[in-house]
């Protein structure tokens, strides 16, 4: 079967969009690992579906590459909104969508009639060990040591719709992100695994952040993890609530608000749309 989708990224973290899968016709897991092979495939992070939805305007599923499915994503939720406006699934700027994580609420920016950034109400992040899950007495994860391989890691961890692990570190760039992360990410106190992010802190206003994704590896950018990042940033004092995200390839601007809520503010862009024959 001929399915169209749009090739789409935000800040470089890259998806297959769809609005014409219907799911139960499909093992979406083997779908998603054969799709998003950058060699054999399309080449993507992960794929996203667009759905109607019975408790939102609209329902967004992702898959991972390695075929496991999150229940939320930072920057797959910015160009899912871009997606639906655009082609026409979705006529209002601000609307609501159904996720694994819950009703999450996009609000477009819009110049010269196209999506110029999207707006997202990413809901409050559960700071207690039961909500990660992570094992150990319940009670927030705030600048903890975790040993692995005889070295001592500080880490605060929470769930920020998906579980996230930080480590702050003078130099991001000095960090072995795939062997560090992937260490942390297998850690046995994470029983679902733990996206890993690590966090250099510039000024009070701003953060870099590189993050090893749990199910995808090594990313670009990550929107959840930038969220994650500046809750962290500020529990452990290091800057205020609103603060610019530096990602390798484009900033997120993060503020945590008084109601516990987080925006996130950022681009999505369309790469290119094609037709793929789907068996």
């Amino acid at each position: 079967m001929m399915i169209s989708f749009e090739k789409m990224h935000g800040l470089g973290n890259d998806f297959i969009v769809f609005h014409e899968v219907q799911p139960e016709n499909y093992d979406l897991n083997a779908l998603a690992v054969k799709l998003c092979d950058r060699h054999f495939g399309i080449g993507a992070d992960g794929i996203i579906l667009v759905l109607p939805s019975q408790k939102a305007d609209i329902c967004m599923r992702i898959i991972n590459s390695d075929g496991s499915e999150p229940d939320m994503c930072g920057n797959g939720i910015r160009c899912f909104a871009k997606y639906a406006y655009e082609n026409k699934l979705i006529s209002k700027e601000k609307f609501s969508v159904e996720t694994g994580a819950g009703i999450i609420t996009p609000e477009l920016i819009i110049k010269d009639g196209s999506v110029f950034s999207v707006k997202v109400n990413m809901g409050m992040p559960g700071l207690n060990r039961s909500d990660i899950p992570m094992r150990g007495n319940n009670g927030p994860v705030i600048n903890e040591p975790l040993e692995i391989d005889d070295e001592i890691y500080m880490i605060t961890s929470m769930l920020m719709s998906i579980p996230h692990t930080m480590v702050f570190t003078d130099n991001s760039e000095d960090i072995d992100i795939i062997s560090t992360g992937r260490k942390i990410e297998k850690n046995v106190l994470f029983p679902q695994g733990t996206n890993v992010n690590f966090v250099q802190v510039l000024n009070p206003g701003e953060i870099k952040v590189r993050t090893w994704e749990r199910g995808a590896g090594a990313t670009l950018a990550c929107g959840t993890g930038s969220c994650a990042s500046v809750i962290a940033s500020h529990l452990n004092n290091k800057t205020g609530k609103n603060v610019i995200v530096h990602l390798l390839y484009g900033d997120l601007n993060i503020e945590w608000k008084e109601d516990n809520s987080v925006l996130m503010t950022g681009p999505a862009e369309s790469v290119f749309k094609g037709k793929i024959v789907i068996d």
